[in-house]
């Protein structure tokens, strides 16, 4: 099982930008498929960006052109970046590595 950290989240105004880190356990790269997600209340969790197959990176179409996933390799973290929030980006975000998730890490667009 991989225990994974997340922070980064917060209070941001709309139009304004955040990075979420996750730290996952063990190594980035014996990990086979890691991802962020989020959770607004009274939705389901949905994909914001994650590493597929392949070796493609997969886009929610709601924040394709304003979010980047990216990752660190020397420092084992895995990245989001999050540029023009949107109220409707307001959710917990939760990391996934191979099925695993973090506690999450709130965000806040609000004005």
């Amino acid at each position: 099982q991989v225990q994974i950290v997340e922070s980064g989240g917060g209070l941001v105004k709309p139009g304004g930008s955040l990075k979420l880190s996750c730290t996952p356990s063990k190594s980035i790269f014996s990990i086979f498929a890691m991802g962020w997600y989020r959770q607004a209340p009274g939705k389901q969790r949905e994909v914001v960006a994650a590493y597929v197959s392949g070796g493609k990176t997969t886009y929610a179409d709601s924040v394709r052109g304003r979010c980047t996933l990216d990752r660190d390799n020397t420092k084992n973290i895995l990245y989001l970046l999050m540029d023009n929030l949107k109220p409707e980006d307001t959710a917990v975000y939760y990391c996934n590595a191979d099925e695993d998730w973090g506690p999450g890490t709130q965000v806040t667009v609000s004005s």
